[in-house]
């Protein structure tokens, strides 16, 4: 009998490309979400830095899940703009007055500064190259 052929071969082969698809997933979902979150911080805008620098990454499900989060709770307002100015159209539409480090300020709402979204529609697109790539 030959070696490495019949059921238990193909069972060994079988493990090995199950742990090389796995290892190469786990690549791509590491690649995708390192450059969605380089491209995030490349595109957010700077005040304080607080916006720029809350941005990170968890890895889930043993590498095969990546959840990238934006730590400062003002991220939805300078990706959607306010008042105005909102993206979404449902913003504040009389002006308002707020007051900041000493000083009041009068505001109509900001202009929308997208981060996340240009970001992951690049990463989107890698991700399902990089996949197909794969077979």
């Amino acid at each position: 009998m030959i070696t490495g052929y019949g059921f238990k071969g193909l069972e060994l082969a079988a493990d090995k490309f199950e742990r090389h698809m796995i290892k190469q997933i786990k690549r791509v979902v590491s690649e995708t979400a390192e450059m969605m979150v380089s491209q995030m911080k490349a595109l957010a805008p700077v005040d304080d830095g607080n916006l720029k620098s809350s941005i990170d990454i968890t890895y889930a499900k043993g590498g095969l899940t990546a959840i990238v989060n934006v730590g400062a709770m003002y991220g939805i307002y300078v990706e959607f703009g306010t008042g105005i100015y909102s993206s979404t159209g449902n913003g504040r539409k009389d002006p308002w007055v707020y007051y900041k480090n000493g000083r009041y300020y009068f505001t109509r709402g900001m202009q929308p500064q997208p981060f996340f979204y240009p970001s992951l529609e690049v990463a989107t697109k890698h991700f399902a190259s990089e996949m197909n790539k794969l077979g």
